[in-house]
This record gives structure tokens, C-alpha cells and sequence, in this order.
């Protein structure tokens, strides 16, 4: 050390000391190991880990994202098929047999027997009520009693003209003697004609005392017990013929200008709703219905199946127009964008864009009639607004 770096000695270390010593002794001084010590070690460690340190991982490679494949059901899509458009017409009532008949007395009396009871079935001419005939019998007997006594007088009657017309003839009487007997005999015969028709009317109300069924069919109705004693003209029972049932509706003013007599009808019952029925429009009433704005307008359907009933409320589809072998697709396969309208139609795999043009719309709407498709194509009919053209699919069964 030079003299002017040297310490005092009371702040000098005990090395710096012994340095000094050395240097006054003319010896070097010791220099300091420890630092180069360290710093080979680091150089040391640095070389052991670079030697040692595991590879590098390689790098890592991002794959490709794979497309999105939908899934589209059998019942999302429609096979393209010419077909028969309708236009209908909704109408609602209700059900009534198109035949019926209220049985009433014919004639008075004491009932003796009712034979048959609400549902019942009957035939044409089956006994349904018995009426006692006493009194009918009675009158009867009296009416044929008086005829009789009144052909006796008229055939003396005319007897007696004959030989009045004899004397006549010969002079021997005056001609109003003759002119008396004519009148006579005239008016025995008109009253002989009245008292034959009393017999027939006693006979016919003596045969009314049984009450035979008027048609085929079933009772609805039944007001007489047997012991009761009713009037002419009572009402007993309502029978009705179910074969043919009469469909009682009702459509809206305007829509009813298009419903004419002969057009097909589907009609669904309440309670069979998994069955329609085919009728046929008879009549269509020109005037609304008092308090509605609705036209009433009568259905005939057949029934020989018995199903429908009196009562059932029905809803029926009237088809005023109709058009075959058309092209046309329910009403929510149409897409439309900035080119026009268009369809998804399904293509190996892939949703393409086909382009129609509409035509008119059927079934109140739900179906419309295009151009731009063919037969067999297949088409997404259901309204999946995520799938654009483009788009892979899958289809699957429901």
C-alpha cells in the first residue's frame, strides 16, 4: 500500500494489518482467495446444469377445429312429391240424426202395456204401445150396427122407387109422388156413405190402439207408462235412425260465400278424435244466424259404423278448391334472404341453398305451392333458424 491510502492503525482490519506488517518486513502482501473461490464455483454450476438440464419440450401443435356436424330428425325434413292442395273452411256445430219421428197417440185410452225403452232399438212396424180397445170396439160396433140398419132402409128405399117409377110409367102416380121417393132414396144413399166412412174411422182408431214404430231405428224418447190414460194426439216416444246423421254448422259470413251444396266434408267428433268421418254438404242457409255472424250450413255423413251420436260436437273441414299433382312445401321450410326466398334442401351431406319461387298458399296458410324443386328432393321443413347453407348434417331417425 502507498502511504497516502494507508488507514490509521486503529481502523485497520486484522488483514490489513497483516499486510502492512508484510510489506514493512519487505515481503508481499496476501491477496484475498475467497471471491475467485466463489466465482469459479458459479462458472462450475453453470456448466454441470447446462450439461445436464432436460431437453427442450417440442412444440406443440394446435390441430385444426373439425366442423359441426347437425343432427336433423326424419321429422324436420319432407321428401318433395306432387300432391292434391286443398282449400278448406272450418266450420263447428253439433250432431243430429238426420231421421226421427215422434210417435203419438192415434187414439184415446187406458195404455196397457209399453213394450220398449229409451235406447231400445226397433224395427219398422214393431209393437210399441198397446191402447185398451174396449171402448174403440164399442164405437165400432155402433158405427157398423147404424151402417147396417141404413142399408136395410135404403135398400127398401130403393125398392120402393122402382115401383113408384113402374106406376110412373104407366100413369098411375103423380109426379110428386115419384119426385118424393127419388129424394128419399138419394138421401138414405148419401147418408149410407157417411156412416160407411164412421166404420172406416172406428176401424182405423180401433187399429191405433197399437202403437207401431214408424221406421228402423233406436228410442231416444219415451213419455207414456203403462195405466196411463192419454188423449189423441199425446206424445209417446221419439225414435231416431242414426244411419245418416246430419252435421248442424256453422261457418264464418265471408268464408261461407265459398261453400256450396256437393262439396266433400272431413268431420272430427269430439270424443273420436283419432277418426274422421266424409259428409257431404246438403244445403247452406243465405241468411246469418240471428245475433251471430255466422251462416248456418248442413252436413250429411254417413254412419253405418253407429259411432256418432245425437249431440256429439263436431269440427269439420269443407274443401272448396282443390289442385293435383302440385309442388308445394309446408309454410316453415321458407327462408328468404338478401337474394330472395329459398329452401335448405339436404345434398350428400352438406345443406345447399335452393332458390323457389311461391306460389299460392294452401290449408289456410300452413302449405304453399313453389317452383324451383323436382320430385325426391329433400328438404329441412322444420324451423331450425340456426342451420344456414353450407351447413354438414346428419339425419336421424325420431
Amino acid at each position: 500500500m502507498t502511504t497516502a491510502h494507508e488507514k490509521p492503525e486503529w481502523a485497520q482490519s486484522k488483514r490489513e494489518k497483516e499486510n502492512a506488517r508484510r510489506v514493512a518486513e519487505g515481503l508481499k502482501p496476501k491477496r484475498r482467495i475467497g471471491p475467485w473461490i466463489v466465482l469459479g464455483l458459479i462458472v462450475v454450476g453453470g456448466v454441470v446444469f447446462f450439461l445436464t438440464r432436460p431437453p427442450a419440450p417440442a412444440p406443440v401443435q394446435v390441430a385444426e377445429e373439425a366442423p359441426v356436424v347437425r343432427q336433423l330428425l326424419s321429422s324436420e325434413t319432407t321428401t318433395i312429391a306432387p300432391q292434391v292442395l286443398r282449400q278448406t273452411v272450418r266450420v263447428t256445430g253439433s250432431l243430429v240424426p238426420s231421421k226421427q219421428a215422434v210417435v203419438a197417440a192415434q187414439a184415446a185410452g187406458r195404455v196397457l202395456s209399453v213394450a220398449v225403452r229409451p235406447g231400445d232399438s226397433v224395427k219398422e212396424g214393431q209393437v210399441l204401445v198397446e191402447i185398451d180397445p174396449a171402448n174403440l170396439s164399442l164405437q165400432l160396433a155402433q158405427q157398423r150396427a147404424t151402417a147396417d140398419a141404413t142399408r136395410a132402409q135404403l135398400v127398401s128405399s130403393q125398392q120402393q122407387l122402382e115401383r113408384t117409377e113402374e106406376l110412373a110409367r104407366q100413369g098411375l102416380t103423380s109426379p110428386s109422388a115419384l119426385e118424393q121417393a127419388r129424394s128419399a132414396t138419394a138421401a138414405l144413399e148419401a147418408n149410407m156413405t157417411a156412416l160407411s166412412t164412421a166404420v172406416s174411422v172406428a176401424e182405423l182408431a180401433l187399429s191405433n190402439a197399437t202403437v207401431r214404430a214408424p221406421m228402423d231405428g233406436v228410442v231416444s224418447e219415451r213419455s207414456v207408462e203403462a195405466g196411463q190414460t192419454i188423449g189423441t194426439g199425446t206424445a209417446l216416444f221419439t225414435v231416431v235412425n242414426l244411419d245418416d246423421m246430419e252435421f248442424q254448422a256453422s261457418g264464418s259470413v265471408t268464408s261461407s260465400a265459398l261453400v256450396a251444396p256437393g262439396q266433400t266434408v272431413e268431420v272430427t267428433a269430439t270424443g273420436l278424435a283419432n277418426q274422421t268421418f266424409e259428409g257431404e254438404v246438403s244445403r247452406v242457409n243465405p241468411v246469418a244466424a240471428t245475433g251471430t255472424r255466422t251462416i248456418p250450413i248442413y252436413v250429411l255423413i254417413d254412419n253405418d259404423a253407429g259411432l256418432l251420436r245425437g249431440g256429439m260436437f263436431a269440427t269439420g273441414l269443407i274443401t272448396v278448391s282443390e289442385k293435383a299433382d302440385a309442388i308445394a312445401v309446408p309454410a316453415t321450410a321458407m327462408r328468404e334472404d338478401a337474394e330472395g326466398e329459398f329452401v335448405l334442401r339436404l345434398d350428400n351431406g352438406t345443406l345447399v341453398r335452393q332458390a323457389v319461387e311461391p306460389g299460392e298458399a294452401w290449408n289456410r296458410g300452413t302449405i304453399v305451392e313453389v317452383t324451383g324443386l323436382n320430385a325426391g328432393d329433400v328438404i329441412v321443413s322444420a324451423p331450425l333458424t340456426e342451420l344456414t347453407a353450407g351447413s354438414a348434417y346428419q339425419t336421424v331417425e325420431d
